[in-house]
């Protein structure tokens, strides 16, 4: 019973446990008492509500019966079909239920030694980057000896009652799950990465080719531990409708298996290799299921032979399970929430991750270099004024998962303060030496922005070319960025005055170059011109990927400098990489200074030297000097 998670309100299972059982008591929790309360905050339940004990509802309770499925369960009557949903997704993957459910075997009820029960349970889960221990006391809200909220098929099965009391517990009380997000549930039961794609906006159904794509990533994400979940969206009076084809409007679905299913009987079949991507989900009633082609007793099935049916497992019965075309899946569902389970293991045969995370926070400070709440990028005197975040690329390009998400608000919506607030976040490709802050936005790039949206997590993919990054988040309450790639917070706004600065120096000025591309560079005799620029000033440096063969190179390199010495001048250098000796094509010698033309310019490359005569090809670039250290 050694957990690393942290107690919830300082609760300490074990301990707990173990002082009952000395005291020979039921566990009585104080932090969420049998009261309405617990209950509800404006909506009571439709009748009178009596807390009851396991064994005061069924003579022989258990946590699991027959093991733990995702048929175990339905829905009750507040509408958290959502969580239901993830807690059937959840069934699916025992690696997780075991890690939401500790010491399951510990917790089970023990007929051999009923003294060793307290009425005490707790559960994981993993809240804003942290996993959290949840103790909860036995007691269950029914009404007329039946339990009210989510409850397994069997009367005699527990677990997810108990589990949804423990979550309930965590968001202030059972009303409070009205109204949520599966993929926010699935997040909390995992710390999975989770993605929310728009199957209407997208148009997956019209376009093939994304539809294949699709379908093959939600393979993967299957294959590897992932979750899915889907539903279809409804405007507020059609909550819970139901449709004509068999589903229901508002309402959340669990992804239960994505397959592709071979076509054919016999040996025929293996040979023609002919198959059908399809999708099987559960709704949350444990009831109401699609009536169209692959349903469960359409005459799709017939072109499937017997032994890929036993495979499938394949029922005709009303239990909520079904089976859909992935075309008619695109088609007829709106929304998916597709949670990753992000492989970060050295050892892997599947793509691995470099993850990071960073907690953060907007603060208002009348002081623009402290204040970090500056508003979205509409807001532009004052948008870089929020937290700012640098990673690197290092390969030639990459894929980047970027995860940033608010505190949840459930808890405060017996307050009326329980909504999401609008976030979403922006990259900026900058200078491959920044250490600070960035200040003004020169030629730096806004390679990429997430949208904005008012849910607790806002996520996106990104593949970036080779450089160096800066992820400016915008919110109003505290956040968690999580960003799988290697990443530091950029806090600093400049240099600091050290005590041996009088002895060293000071910057005096800070120094833009932007090395855009260049032009009519010289083919050196047979060989080939693979093109790099090195931007350097008081002997630091910095330098471009290699282009191979061209003449034409688009370097867009930048790179910022503290300079100490004025007078010393920035050297822009192209070179040739050779696998012998690289060779020097040309250069540039800037002065820097804060009074030179501040736009595009295209200068000549020249000799080294004192002759400095004329050399083949141009520069394009711009270079920006100012003397107030925050102005860039």
């Amino acid at each position: 019973m050694v957990s690393s998670a942290k107690p919830y309100k300082n609760q300490h299972y074990a301990a707990l446990k173990r002082d009952c059982i000395s005291k020979k008591t039921l566990f009585e929790d104080p932090e969420f008492p049998a009261t309405n309360t617990s209950l509800y905050y404006t909506k009571p339940p439709p009748g009178r509500v009596e807390w009851k004990r396991p064994r005061e509802i069924s003579e022989s309770p258990h946590l699991f019966v027959d093991g733990i499925s995702s048929h175990d369960l339905n829905q009750g009557v507040v509408g958290n079909c959502w969580f239901v949903a993830a807690c059937s997704c959840l069934a699916l993957k025992p690696t997780l239920w075991k890690k939401v459910i500790p010491d399951w075997k510990e917790q089970e009820w023990d007929d051999t030694h009923p003294e060793n029960y307290a009425g005490i349970f707790h559960f994981q889960f993993w809240i804003f980057g942290e996993w959290v221990d949840v103790v909860i006391d036995d007691r269950l809200p029914t009404i007329n000896g039946k339990l009210i909220y989510c409850h397994s098929k069997s009367t005699n099965e527990f677990w997810s009652a108990l589990l949804e009391k423990a979550y309930a517990k965590l968001s202030g009380c059972y009303q409070s799950l009205e109204g949520g997000n599966t993929g926010d549930a699935v997040v909390d039961f995992s710390g999975a990465v989770s993605e929310a794609i728009s199957l209407e906006e997208g148009q997956y159904y019209k376009d093939q080719k994304k539809q294949d794509k699709l379908f093959e990533d939600l393979l993967k994400v299957y294959d590897r531990g992932g979750i899915i979940s889907c539903s279809i969206k409804a405007d507020p009076h059609e909550i819970e409708f139901k449709l004509a084809n068999g589903l229901v409007k508002g309402h959340a679905y669990s992804v239960t298996a994505v397959k592709r299913v071979r076509l054919g009987h016999g040996l025929l079949a293996y040979f023609k290799n002919e198959t059908i991507p399809l999708i099987r989900m559960r709704n949350p009633w444990g009831t109401i299921e699609w009536k169209g082609a692959w349903s469960d007793s359409s005459e799709e099935w017939s072109k499937v032979g017997d032994t890929e049916r036993g495979n499938l497992g394949i029922t005709v019965a009303d239990d909520g399970e079904f089976w859909m075309s992935f075309t008619d899946w695109c088609k007829f569902f709106t929304d998916a929430d597709v949670c990753r389970i992000i492989n970060t293991s050295l050892i892997s045969v599947h793509k691995s991750w470099h993850e990071a995370m960073h907690f953060g926070s907007w603060t208002k400070n009348a002081d623009p270099l402290l204040n970090r709440c500056g508003g979205c990028a509409n807001h532009k005197q004052t948008f870089l004024q929020n937290p700012q975040y640098l990673f690197h690329v290092t390969k030639e390009a990459d894929e980047v998962l970027i995860s940033l998400q608010q505190k949840d608000m459930k808890i405060h919506r017996r307050h009326g303060q329980g909504e999401n607030l609008t976030i979403g976040f922006s990259i900026f490709k900058v200078e491959l030496n920044r250490k600070y802050r960035l200040h003004d936005i020169l030629t730096q790039n806004c390679v990429v922005s997430s949208t904005y949206i008012n849910a607790r997590t806002v996520f996106m993919r990104h593949t970036l070319s080779q450089g160096q990054y800066v992820i400016i988040p915008t919110t109003f309450k505290p956040f968690t960025l999580a960003l799988f790639h290697s990443h530091r917070e950029l806090t600093e706004d400049k240099p600091k005055v050290r005590c041996w600065s009088s002895i060293t120096g000071y910057p005096q000025a800070v120094t833009h170059v932007y090395i855009h591309a260049a032009e009519g560079l010289t083919k050196l005799l047979f060989r080939l011109i693979n093109p790099y620029v090195i931007i350097s000033c008081e002997g630091r440096s910095v330098k471009s990927t290699i282009h191979n063969d061209t003449l034409e190179p688009e370097f867009a390199t930048s790179a910022v400098f503290y300079r100490k010495k004025l007078r010393k001048p920035i050297k822009v250098e192209v070179w040739n990489s050779n696998a012998v000796k690289d060779e020097f094509m040309g250069q540039l010698v800037l002065s820097g200074s804060a009074n030179d033309p501040s736009g595009p310019q295209r200068l000549q490359l020249r000799q080294q030297g004192e002759q400095k005569a004329e050399m083949p090809g141009t520069i394009s670039l711009r270079i920006v000097t100012s003397t107030q250290l925050t102005a860039i």
